[in-house]
Formats: structure tokens, sequence, C-alpha cells
């Protein structure tokens, strides 16, 4: 019996020590990001031209992400030196609710498989309408601290102004890429409850209108947060190219016709947190309002409560 018991026991300490080694040579060959801790550095995510990828394009630290979700898009014709990285791979199923992102853990272990690095300034593309992968997944960047992130304002389309795209893969080695969870710019929601009627906070909606105002049964539950601002998201983009960005004069007269205002704490939320990024993005990174976050959960979590308030028909100005 004692002879059983000892052998049972030197077998999973042998199963155990075979793991670890394998883990510790993922981590070591960089395909898995360090352990997620709650400090994490500042992160600035800006918008650049094509013509500063044109002169940046040669930086041995610049990683070019391509998030196209289709991949022959890609293999059409792409960005020098660009990886494929369709934005849909950062979100998956989580309790019930679909494309929720995932942990920061894995989160750094497929940007890394991507060739991201703690070295990395980070460019991210699309193109037309799909500006907002782009943005949610310099989001995604933010939301693991790296902290160096830019998008290509105008996508591919843009670039093709100024340079050809290519249909030649890059070489890259993946490399260290550190993971630092920053929950300070996202919001949960236990604190959506507490923050629903509040006078000094702001929900912005950047959903279509008719999605906003209830007209559209898509949801369990079909209307908005109480109190929300609706900015359907196209209205900061060019009409002929959803990729570019309008001026910043043009946004924030928009933002002051909505009476949002960088006073207050904004809180963005969409349909599933994707859309949401773009304005986060420009209000907190390029109008510099002190403090924006995201509602990840956004209306497939919010809508699913079956206990919170839903507001119908246009917004209320107040």
């Amino acid at each position: 019996m004692r002879t059983t018991v000892r052998r049972s026991s030197l077998l999973k300490f042998a199963l155990l020590a075979t793991m670890t080694t394998g883990l510790v040579g993922a981590v070591a060959s960089g395909l898995v990001g360090t352990a997620p801790t709650v400090a994490a550095p500042a992160s600035k995510i800006e918008f650049v031209s094509p013509s500063w990828l044109k002169e940046n394009g040669s930086d041995p630290n610049l990683r070019i992400l391509d998030v196209r979700p289709n991949p022959l898009d890609y293999i059409g014709g792409h960005a020098p030196a660009a990886v494929h990285f369709a934005d849909g791979t950062l979100r998956a199923p989580l309790g019930g609710l679909p494309v929720q992102y995932q942990e920061p853990g894995r989160l750094g272990e497929l940007l890394a498989q991507a060739g991201v690095t703690d070295k990395s300034k980070v460019l991210v593309y699309s193109d037309g309408r799909d500006v907002l992968g782009a943005t949610m997944v310099a989001y995604v960047l933010e939301r693991i601290g790296h902290p160096k992130v830019a998008v290509l304002d105008g996508g591919l389309t843009g670039l093709q102004a100024t340079q050809e795209p290519t249909k030649e893969f890059p070489r890259y080695a993946p490399g260290k890429l550190s993971v630092r969870d920053n929950p300070s710019i996202r919001v949960s929601l236990a604190e959506v409850r507490n923050l629903i009627g509040k006078p000094n906070v702001v929900f912005l909606d950047p959903r279509p209108e008719k999605l906003f105002q209830g007209e559209e049964k898509l949801f369990v539950r079909n209307g908005h947060i109480p109190g929300a601002r609706n900015i359907p998201w196209p209205k900061f983009t060019l009409a002929d190219n959803p990729h570019k960005l309008k001026s910043l004069e043009d946004i924030k007269a928009l933002l002051a016709e909505k009476k949002i205002d960088p006073s207050k704490e904004v809180i963005v939320t969409c349909s599933t947190g994707r859309e949401a990024t773009l304005q986060y993005i420009v209000l907190k990174h390029l109008l510099g309002y002190p403090n924006v976050k995201v509602y990840e959960g956004s209306w497939s979590e919010y809508s699913s409560q079956p206990d919170l308030p839903v507001e119908t028909g246009p917004e209320k100005l107040v």
C-alpha cells in the first residue's frame, strides 16, 4: 500500500515538473506575456498620417498590425511590413455573453505572437468602416499597459495615396511583451449601476440613432442607459473615408452641442464594447478629456439585466 502511494506521489511530481518546464519555456520564448499586475504605465494613443508611416516605416522597433477581419484582404495587398492580426482575435464568449475581451495574459500572448514586444511602437490600421477594429486593438494595447500606440489616419485607403501596398509577408521574431493590466480605463456593470443619474457623469453612446432610441428590436431589451447622449460614431469621421477623422475642431463643436464637457466623467458605451473605443480614444488621447472610460460589457450586458432601467426615444439634453 505504501509503495503504491509513493509511486503515485512521484508520478504527480514528475507531471507537475514537466508542466512547469513547458510554461517557463513558453514565457522565455516570448509567446506568453508576463503575469499581469494592477500597475500600468501611462499609454499614449495618437492618430498619424500616411506620410508619417512613409517616414518611419524603416524603424526596426515599429510593428504594424493590419487588423482587417478578412485575411484575403491582407493577402491581396497591405502596408509594407504589416502583420495580419484580425481584431476579432482579441475577443471570445464569456459567461454567456458574446465577444468579451479576453483576460490580459491571453491578450499579451496573442499580441506577442504577432511580433509586438516591449520595445515596439505599434501602428494599427484597417480600412473603411473597420476603423473601429483599429481603435479597438489600440485600446487593448493600452488595456495591457503598452505605452506607444498609433492608429493610421485614413487607413489603407489613405496609405495608397502615398505608397504602394505590398503582398510580401514580413519576417520577425517574437520577443518579450510585458502585460500590466490597466483597470482604470474601463468600468464594470457594478460601477455602471452606481453611476446612473449622477450629475457629474455622462454616458456617451455611439450606436445608430434607431438602435439608441429602441426602435430597432435587436436585443432582449432595447433603448439606452437613462440620460445617455447619442453621437453615432460615423459623425467623428469623413463620409468618403470612415477611417479618417474629421478635424478636432468639428468634433469639439459636436461634443459641445451634446453638452459633453471635460469637467464630467465620460463613460463611453455601445453594443459590444467595440464602437466605444473610437470616441474613447478621441476624447481622452486627442482632446485631452481627463476622465474617460469604456463600459466594455455595453448594451449586450446591460440589456440582459432585467432590474436595470432602460430609456427609449430621443436623448434628453439637460
